[in-house]
């Protein structure tokens, strides 16, 4: 029989997240750093267990939460113009199947917030002639592949009507099973265009 009492680590754990929350929502950082620093100030320097961090479902909850406390005059409409954005870019780019993920598809998207797709094709380098021929400049990086931490993937990273997109460039077979639901979550992790214009539908303010 499953123990669904609280253990005596939860209540660290839900102070950590909403630290991080914090930091996420307030100045933008990304999740890892701001569970690492949350620890860090809650804990102070020592080595923090693994069950002491929150997950991601976690902290992403928490952010949602300090949204709607302290950003509810200004955070929907910021999320808005983030998603017709990427929608936007997303038919600019329809020939290399985008999918956008992230904050902007969660929902918890706010000022500092970019904008993320993940671009499924037979080679990284159509993406990138196809972006020069469109004198965008760029720069590349690498990204943690969704299938394990071990694989990386090649990623475009741009400015576009002021705000920054980035390209995860992956191949064509990734995307058998990519759309499969986060187990036990709930959440779609990543979603095509039509699911992106669902959306914005459902606000309201098309």
């Amino acid at each position: 029989m499953a123990n669904n009492f609280p253990s005596d680590t939860d209540p660290v754990r839900a102070e950590i997240a909403a630290a991080a929350a914090r930091m996420i929502a307030e100045d933008g950082t990304d999740y890892g750093t701001a569970k690492r620093k949350a620890a860090q100030q809650i804990l102070g320097d020592v080595k923090v267990r693994g069950d002491l961090l929150p997950d991601n479902a976690q902290v992403e909850e928490e952010v949602r939460i300090y949204n709607e406390l302290f950003f509810s005059e200004t955070q929907p409409a910021r999320l808005l113009h983030l998603r017709k954005l990427a929608m936007q870019i997303m038919t600019e780019l329809l020939e290399f199947r985008p999918h956008l993920t992230g904050a902007v598809l969660n929902g918890t998207a706010g000022e500092h917030s970019d904008i993320h797709l993940q671009l499924f094709g037979d080679s990284p380098k159509d993406v990138e002639i196809y972006l020069l021929n469109k004198n965008i400049r760029f720069e590349t990086s690498e990204t943690r592949h969704f299938k394990g931490a071990s694989r990386k993937v090649e990623t475009v990273s741009f400015i576009w009507h002021n705000e920054g997109i980035h390209l995860a460039l992956y191949e064509t077979d990734d995307l058998r099973g990519a759309l499969k639901p986060v187990s036990g979550a709930g959440r779609t992790e990543r979603a095509d265009i039509n699911f992106v214009r669902a959306l914005i539908a459902e606000s309201g303010f098309e």
